[in-house]
């Protein structure tokens, strides 16, 4: 076993192996299910099934009696503890003194925190239920293998209540048969004893979580929709099984006409069990919310090829690799870290992260995103954001931290919940003490099941569900198309904002300045004003810098050693080059103020134009453009379609600002606007009482980012820019601004739907279950309706939150 494959002679025939799982024999150049490499072997699988359970537990398979080694994640480095030096990629024997590696760092085991969907503030380190509402706990942080052990408890319990209920229910119904065989064969008496041991564990074991839930609500003063649930089993069983047992203790007036004590075992037990299969259809559907995160979480490739320092690839797991390494994507396979290529040229589909359906162009410079898919071509990449710092898991934490957020329309629905279960549990007071004082006979009866029946039917957990199974749904959505929502309330506000502020640079723009033109003055060659502002930029880190030199050198230009740097913000950079001082930067900085109109012409073209002067002699201008991203025009119509503001604020000169506006049909924008002023114009629009958007991309956009009513950054822009922001738009596209709007409009609607069908349920099934229409239409609505009512309610407020995974964004 220690050798998985048979490599075959050079005869151009295949190599062959054995599937370690179920021990076929596979082609290892043509696996169907797959190949990994283990330990330096190389492994093949008959089927993806086989290599899924081998990659789970390999040792099994291997057939080798090792020791049990001690466990450690993945990528940990190991020591010997008596020679630190001695260090390996897994654990084994030290080659010198031959003890045990230890791992060089404490094993830290990663904790899960559990918290409740409907109240985010409550977290646990263990599975369990909510203090507030009942509500089954479920983990803070996704993962594939996750398993809901409250799904699998309840799926447990209702398929036994459900073979012990169904004899209940055929006994319970079978006074509507003709002539009554079930009751002239059995009497009353032993019927009631079938059931009473029939309906025992369904109430006692089956709807046990139910007691412990509302005795939980009780004592932390908090009563939801399980306090009415066992309530209302509690008093049928407690009372059917005293009229079982103690018949003596009821007075007369409770006997039928045959004598004999009604008991309600078959309603407790079907109550019982239709509420534990609301719960099993809730608990899925609300799995079914994690499922874009969990296809996000699918993205991120097992594997990486990294590229050794002596030029040799071999496939490592992907938690091992670190920044700065190289790594080979093949034609085909995902890229698996973000980074940058270094060599080679290739197509990789983005759609899964952007949206966006055509592949894009990747040449050396390109940044490649961790989960995205090669194309046809082959490239080396550095790798540079490895494990929780790549934009895929920035992306699953940022729409988990989402989906726990609040936003501000759920707080009607919990002033609602909060007054709903003691307005019920009165509501139902009134009606047994109404129908058993003047209701018709069996008074008692009559007044007993209508009661339990208010208690039943009445269910605020539908109400509560309204807005966060929306927002969960919505947020997984979102991601999947690109738009990535920090907080519920971004969600709510985006569908009233009126008012849109663009930054230039980077949003409008590629971010990515060229030098377009070189102007000299009397005496300087072009040559020499581009050697000098080149040589002085390339010390300075602003884009027009970069652009300078990398124009420069395009133009086969010499760069010389610099002197004396210094820069000045806002305003220019200085320095000796070549024993001459050398000032780049606007007309004050240079001393070219009476020359400032000769920038003119070019700014009237978009240019920004910068200054060039030598020993305080004006020199030349050099222009840098930045062009528009192709999307945009068609991207600010559609926004003006919707109704939308838009203003421009840039720090480029005013004759730049009006240059690029007019080429976008934009009316409104402020030119010369310092980083700290963005912030004031967001609030100033804000005082006027418009509701702002402010999208940008830079770490100077980040203030007023901070202080619109939703901040939109721009994906391809900063780290500091995407944590001011409510919104961030992964592919750093306009157009994405149109899908997060799209995206808040449906969820609101969804929302209301939600609401408006929660309010009206319970204000049409609390009238009805307490008797309204017996009076006029001799209806009544019997327990077990009102219970299978009341779980399908918070299941259709979830099957309509579902909808939103394929709203149209």
């Amino acid at each position: 076993m220690h050798a998985q494959h048979d490599p075959s002679p050079d005869t151009g025939t295949s190599r062959t192996g054995k599937d370690p799982v179920c021990g076929m024999t596979v082609d290892l150049d043509h696996p169907k299910g797959g190949k990994t490499v283990f330990e330096g072997r190389e492994i093949g699988f008959c089927s993806p099934r086989c290599k899924a359970k081998f990659e789970a537990d390999p040792q099994r398979y291997l057939g080798e009696q090792r020791p049990p080694e001690p466990s450690a994640p993945i990528g940990t480095k190991w020591v010997c503890p008596m020679d630190p030096e001695v260090e390996a990629d897994r654990p084994g024997p030290c080659p010198k003194c031959g003890m045990a590696l230890e791992p060089a760092t404490p094993v830290q085991s990663t904790r899960v925190e559990w918290t409740c969907p409907m109240h985010p503030q409550i977290v646990r380190d263990q599975p369990g239920t909510c203090p507030i509402c009942g509500m089954a706990l479920e983990p803070r942080t996704v993962s594939m293998e996750e398993e809901n052990p409250e799904l699998r408890d309840m799926s447990r319990r209702f398929w036994v209540s459900v073979v012990l209920t169904l004899p209940v229910f055929l006994l319970g119904m079978s006074d509507l048969l003709p002539g009554q065989p079930v009751q002239h064969a059995i009497s009353p008496q032993t019927i009631a004893w079938i059931e009473l041991v029939l309906a025992t564990p369904v109430v006692l074991w089956g709807g046990w979580p139910f007691f412990q839930r509302g005795w939980a609500s009780v004592v932390n003063r908090s009563p939801n929709m399980f306090t009415l649930i066992a309530l209302g089993t509690g008093v049928a069983f407690v009372f059917s099984v005293v009229a079982t047992l103690a018949p003596g203790l009821l007075p007369a007036s409770m006997r039928t006409a045959h004598g004999g004590v009604p008991v309600y075992f078959e309603p407790a037990a079907v109550i019982v069990t239709l509420v534990l299969l609301g719960q099993v259809l809730e608990l899925r559907a609300r799995a079914r919310t994690r499922s874009a995160l969990k296809a996000l979480l699918g993205l991120a490739p097992k594997t990486a090829r990294r590229v050794e320092a002596d030029g040799q690839e071999r496939d490592v797991p992907l938690a091992s690799v670190k920044p700065g390494e190289v790594l080979r994507v093949r034609p085909g396979e995902k890229v698996p870290v973000d980074g940058v290529v270094i060599e080679g040229r290739s197509t990789v589909d983005e759609s899964m992260l952007t949206g966006e359906p055509l592949p894009v162009e990747k040449e050396p410079g390109s940044r490649v995103i961790g989960g995205t898919v090669n194309g046809t071509g082959s490239f080396l990449m550095r790798a540079e954001r490895v494990g929780e710092t790549t934009l895929l898991a920035q992306i699953v934490r940022m729409v988990g931290e989402a989906q726990r957020s609040r936003a501000p329309i759920q707080r009607l629905a919990d002033r609602v919940a909060g007054w709903f279960v003691p307005i019920v549990i009165a509501a139902a007071v009134v009606t047994f003490a109404a129908w058993l004082f003047v209701g018709p006979e069996p008074r008692f009866a009559h007044a007993l099941v209508n009661a339990v029946s208010v208690l039943i039917i009445a269910c605020p957990c539908a109400l509560g569900l309204a807005t966060p199974m929306s927002i969960m749904v919505a947020t997984g959505r979102g991601a999947s198309a690109g738009v990535l929502v920090r907080n519920a309330e971004a969600i709510e506000v985006m569908e009233k904002v009126d008012t849109l502020v663009l930054d230039k640079t980077g949003t409008l723009t590629e971010g990515k300045p060229r030098l377009v033109s070189v102007s000299v003055f009397p005496s300087f060659t072009e040559a020499d004003v581009l050697r000098f502002a080149a040589s002085l930029e390339r010390a300075s880190e602003h884009p027009l810098a970069h652009a300078i030199v990398e124009g420069a050198r395009e133009r086969g230009v010499s760069l010389v050693p610099v002197s004396a740097f210094q820069s000045t913000t806002g305003k220019g950079v200085t320095g000796t080059v070549d024993g001459r001082v050398v000032s780049v930067g606007n007309a004050e900085f240079t001393g070219a103020a009476a020359e400032a109109k000769r920038a003119e012409p070019l700014r009237a073209e978009g240019q920004t134009v910068v200054f060039v002067a030598l020993d305080g002699k004006l020199a030349g201008l050099v222009g840098v453009a930045d062009p528009i991203k192709p999307s945009v025009p068609d991207a600010l119509r559609a926004l003006r379609a919707e109704g939308l503001r838009i203003v421009m604020l840039t720090g480029d000169s005013r004759t730049t600002a009006q240059a690029v506006a007019r080429k976008l049909g934009i009316e409104e924008f402020e030119a010369e606007v310092l980083p700290a002023q963005k912030a004031e114009v967001v609030k100033r629009l804000r005082a006027e009482g418009h509701k702002v958007a402010m999208a940008g991309d830079g770490i100077n956009d980040a203030p007023a980012l901070a202080a619109a009513d939703v901040g939109i950054a721009m994906g391809t822009g900063t780290d500091v820019a995407m944590e001011s922001a409510d919104i961030t738009l992964v592919k750093g596209d306009l157009r994405g601004i149109l899908r997060a709007r799209r995206l808040s409009r449906a969820t609101l609607r969804n929302i209301r739907q939600n609401l408006f069908w929660a309010f009206a349920y319970n204000m049409l099934g609390v009238p009805v279950a307490a008797g309204i229409l017996y009076p006029a239409f001799g209806l009544l609505l019997s327990p077990m309706i009102a219970s299978a009512a009341m779980s399908l309610s918070s299941v259709s407020v979830i099957a309509n939150a579902l909808r939103l995974r394929h709203a149209d964004v």
